[in-house]
């Protein structure tokens, strides 16, 4: 495809033809094949790593080490597929966030996402691999510039270097949000509020290290006119999951796809995770029952995420989130960006991103 139009997206070394990051989607729905084929396209494709070990087998006998066998798996299987660029969302609330990193470094991922948490400790692995001129590129995903601030003062601090990019997400993402739930109708805390905040607290980042740290828009980003008005404010790129959901790449079940495809605005409602963070959902009987106080008992086999408790928990996210991605969504539900309810049927990625791109053109066009 020829995208000559677009404007290319550089971190570091690494240059992808569109301005388009793939958003890692956990549990499954983000793997190899999503990945590269979002890849093959010229973006950057991204594997989703938290719960992955749950799709292997014998995840309950030892959880820790299915996510690392998955990972390497997912990572290696991607890199066969592709040789565009390939990245890792990684969760800082995993109990296991350590060994991800170490994985992703070892594998030489492109890039590690780092969200859910501000990424300040347990990232020896990957400074260790910098030192070593390992590959892997940083990218914190953040939700004020604040939080970026946070971060960067604490790796110049504690390790002399800065991340590569950063990625800015505002309240109209799918799956855990980084807000409190009286904040995510809050015009205060919109991405176009948000993002030029942060762009400004990176600059002098950049000049001291002398370098070029791009800033990724992410929450909402729907179309392509949406692509245009975020680099128009100053983004070099964008992260889209939603638009990538309902493909035929897309590594989740056609039933899940199918739910994106079928929901309406109404459907799509904030829940309260039993990790303690609100989420954006597609409503279903599930999470109807869930509302109602109904408990869905399971028994715990990994602590996956530090802020879980299990033991008062309603229910197994991980588990209901990887019943979705097998098809059964009535043991699970899907999480879901704001938008979900414009996406129209099930498309291959290469004709999303054409889709994409002409909606630019005529943005660009426009303008």
């Amino acid at each position: 495809m020829d995208f000559e139009k677009f404007e290319k997206l550089k971190i570091g070394d690494l240059e992808a033809s569109i301005p388009i990051i793939q958003g890692g989607m956990a549990v499954g729905i983000s793997l190899s094949g999503l990945a590269s084929a979002v890849a093959n396209a010229g973006g950057i494709g991204v594997i989703g790593t938290a719960g992955i070990g749950m799709l292997q087998s014998d995840s309950a006998r030892n959880f820790n080490d299915a996510n690392k066998v998955c990972l390497r798996k997912e990572i290696r299987k991607a890199k066969k597929l592709t040789n565009g660029i390939i990245g890792v969302n990684i969760m800082v609330a995993l109990t296991d966030f350590e060994d991800m990193v170490r994985v992703a470094v070892e594998e030489e991922a492109d890039l590690v996402f780092l969200g859910a948490g501000l990424p300040l400790r347990g990232l020896d692995t990957l400074v260790q691999g910098l030192e070593k001129k390992k590959k892997t590129k940083i990218v914190p995903i953040v939700s004020s510039s604040r939080a970026a601030k946070i971060i960067f003062n604490y790796w110049k601090k504690n390790y002399r270097y800065v991340p590569d990019a950063v990625v800015v997400e505002g309240p109209m993402a799918g799956g855990h949000l980084g807000f409190k739930k009286v904040q995510i109708d809050n015009k205060a805390f919109t991405l176009e509020k948000i993002l030029p905040e942060v762009i400004l607290a990176i600059k002098p980042y950049e000049k001291e290290f002398n370098k070029n740290i791009p800033i990724i828009a992410a929450g909402g980003i729907f179309t392509g006119a949406d692509i245009h008005k975020y680099l128009q404010m100053g983004a070099k790129g964008v992260q889209m999951a939603t638009r990538f959901v309902a493909t035929l790449e897309c590594d989740a079940s056609e039933k899940f796809k199918e739910a994106y495809v079928k929901c309406g605005k109404d459907d799509l409602t904030i829940i309260a995770s039993p990790v303690g963070l609100p989420g954006r959902a597609i409503k279903n009987q599930f999470l109807k029952e869930v509302a109602a106080g109904q408990r869905k008992p399971f028994k715990c086999s990994w602590k996956c995420l530090k802020t879980c408790n299990y033991k008062t928990a309603p229910y197994c996210i991980a588990l209901a989130l990887t019943n979705a991605q097998r098809g059964m969504l009535n043991r699970g539900f899907a999480f879901a960006g704001s938008n979900a309810y414009r996406v129209e049927k099930i498309s291959s990625v290469c004709e999303v991103i054409q889709h994409l791109f002409e909606e630019y053109k005529i943005a660009l066009k426009n303008k």
